[in-house]
């Protein structure tokens, strides 16, 4: 199982195999493979697979709960570093904290990246949303709360007076607020990928982090914008509307592409739907698109438990809303929307909504009237 960028390779890789190797036979998967979230252990099951070996993403989906045992090879593509680094040093000067990140494919980049920012004088960090790797952004998932201020840069803003704090007693500004800010250029976000669709995670995440983008093939570095209020108004919307005393029928979908639905997801949305008398039916669907959930007029609010980006980017097209696991609790009234809107699907420590809460780790419904489980 390979991503789109690498299907040209397969038939290559799958001789290569069948020469070096005891296998009888080799299948090269053809569904869309949009990340380490699709890995399609069930439809290798289902042809008779022995084995199956997914190229190019983290071990997101861990071992211990795959139908058939599964290889994950990772593909490191290289980035001209350097020409990267004078890039960066001519756009921001010295003193600039910076914190690296990008998509796997570029994990070595991003380790290299930082090392030559520290020597040329530009704090470099690489965060980390664990469980995964140092510097790694999924579409929904990346680290949070980057570019926070220690006391040391509170009092060296102070004294030349950058501080925004509005309730600062060094600045010239005056005002009640006791937190500090400083100015978005003091902490920035570089990126390394060839779109924009990670990178999107980590700018929803870190909303005040100025953030630059390095293509690695057009070698181009760009100063990069996301309507972070806009789209949290528009999901605002459909949360509201999901609210309205009209709504009585409920949709659940489960993403059965690859592994991106989590049936112990699936158990806390029901549980949490029963708790408040709401009348609900599960729907399977490997993909997701508004004439499919068209056909089923009576359905006042879908919930689908497959990617969150699915309706932070595309809900607003659908005719009835579609909301995310999280954006259900804040409907139900059992969790507050944030300020910051939640990049933490595959994030340790976060909500119900969640795939590494505990709860949901087994992928498998606890404590369910029905219980399903996916092997």
């Amino acid at each position: 199982q390979m991503p789109e960028g690498l299907l040209m390779y397969s038939c290559i890789i799958a001789d290569i195999i069948r020469k070096f190797s005891v296998a009888n036979s080799i299948s090269v998967l053809g569904d869309v493979t949009y990340g380490a979230c699709c890995i399609d252990d069930l439809g290798a099951k289902a042809l008779g697979a022995d084995l199956l070996v997914h190229y190019g993403h983290s071990c997101l989906v861990p071992l211990t709960t795959t139908a058939i045992p599964c290889l994950y090879v990772f593909v490191e593509i290289r980035v001209d570093v350097e020409h990267l680094v004078e890039s960066f040093c001519k756009t921001c000067e010295v003193g600039t904290r910076v914190h690296v990140m990008g998509t796997v494919q570029f994990r070595p980049a991003v380790a290299e990246a930082a090392k030559m920012l520290n020597e040329r004088e530009r704090p470099a960090t690489i965060p980390q949303a664990k469980p995964l790797s140092p510097g790694e952004v999924l579409g929904c998932t990346a680290p949070a709360n980057l570019g926070q201020v220690d006391e040391t840069e509170k009092k060296s803003s102070c004294e030349k007076g950058t501080c925004t704090d509005g309730g600062c007693t060094t600045s010239s500004n005056k005002g009640t607020s006791d937190q500090h800010q400083l100015p978005s250029t003091t902490h920035v976000m570089l990126f390394i990928a060839d779109g924009r669709f990670h990178l999107e995670a980590a700018m929803i995440a870190n909303p005040t982090l100025r953030a630059l983008r390095y293509d690695p093939y057009s070698k181009s570095l760009t100063d990069e914008k996301y309507e972070t209020e806009k789209m949290k108004s528009i999901r605002q919307n459909a949360i509201h509307r999901a609210m309205e005393p009209t709504v009585h029928t409920y949709g659940i979908i489960l993403g059965t592409l690859g592994r991106q639905g989590n049936p112990a997801i699936l158990g806390n949305v029901r549980q949490l739907l029963r708790k408040h008398g709401k009348k609900y039916f599960v729907l399977l669907l490997s993909e997701i698109f508004p004439k499919k959930l068209d056909m089923f007029p009576d359905v006042d609010v879908w919930v689908q438990i497959a990617c969150p980006r699915l309706s932070v980017d595309w809900g607003h097209f659908f005719t009835k809303p579609v909301l995310s696991a999280y954006e259900l609790n804040v409907a139900l009234g059992e969790e507050k929307f944030r300020d910051v809107y939640p990049m933490d699907f595959y994030k340790a420590g976060s909500g119900t909504w969640s795939n590494y809460h505990d709860s949901n780790r087994s992928r498998s419904i606890q404590n369910d009237e029905a219980k399903v489980s996916v092997s």
